[in-house]
């Protein structure tokens, strides 16, 4: 596993404007976790980013220098989760988890699948069960990723947690039952038609009718009886009474005089 150093700054102040703030620094806010108590720290981001990025350096195993004037000191830590923006990916938060040497941590870690699978070769599908792993082990154990692999897999097999042989001082917790990979059978031309003439059916009976939707405050008017479509909700026209009033003027010029 990897071995990395980082320098992090005890902070005095929490909440959500101290955290902008460190962000706008490009720090990113942090929180220390040891034996049920926590506390607060900021990081360089781009110092974080970097263990994150390499292989391995989410179960990095860190020593920790903190600055600060009571708790100045190293400590070796474990990085337990972490935070990004969903928008722009940059880190936003990370929280560690102090660890000892000699005590044994419970950690993720993530499955690597290996070998071509005698299945797929016969035309069968892949398909992913879990991605990772809970395990047991000291920190100097803990492993990159466990690898799983698949070459004797046939179709309609499947491969458990159960089947999987944990790396030396590693122990698995996770749910012997649980499926890591299957395989399943190939779909026929026949069947892959059949599904493929009945997706627009089934798309163009499940379509919403599309209906206009009314501005607050704006009055439903409900149509007359027998009406259809647009003339159901036009209103009728009043008679324009300035142009009546012409025609009975233009009537009166055309009576004969007695």
């Amino acid at each position: 596993m990897e071995r990395v150093a980082l320098t992090a700054q005890v902070r005095e102040k929490v909440g959500k404007g101290v955290a902008r703030g460190l962000r706008r620094e490009k720090r990113v806010p942090a929180v220390l976790y040891s034996h049920g108590k926590s506390m607060p720290i900021s990081m360089v981001n781009k110092d974080v980013t970097k263990i994150l990025n390499i292989e391995g350096g989410e179960h990095a195993l860190i020593n920790l220098k903190l600055e600060g004037a009571t708790e100045a000191g190293e400590r070796m830590a474990l990085i337990k989760d972490y935070q990004v923006d969903p928008l722009s990916g940059a880190l936003i938060h990370l929280d560690l988890m102090e660890v000892a040497m000699n005590e044994k941590v419970k950690i993720q870690v993530a499955v690597h699948i290996a070998g071509a699978s005698i299945g797929v070769k016969e035309g069968g599908i892949f398909q992913y069960g879990l991605r990772t792993l809970e395990v047991e082990c000291l920190p100097t154990h803990i492993p990159d990723n466990i690898e799983v692999n698949i070459t004797n897999l046939k179709v309609n097999e499947s491969l458990h947690v159960r089947d999987i042989t944990a790396p030396d001082g590693v122990r698995i917790l996770t749910d012997g039952d649980s499926t890591v990979a299957t395989i399943q059978p190939p779909i026929s031309e026949a069947k892959l038609e059949q599904m493929l003439a009945a997706a627009p059916a089934e798309a163009e009976a499940g379509e919403p009718e599309v209906v206009g939707k009314k501005k607050e405050g704006e009055a439903e008017v409900a149509p007359a009886a027998g009406a259809k479509g647009k003339e159901a909700a036009a209103p009728a026209k009043e008679a324009p009474k300035k142009e009546a009033g012409k025609d009975a003027a233009a009537k009166k010029e055309a009576a004969p005089k007695k």
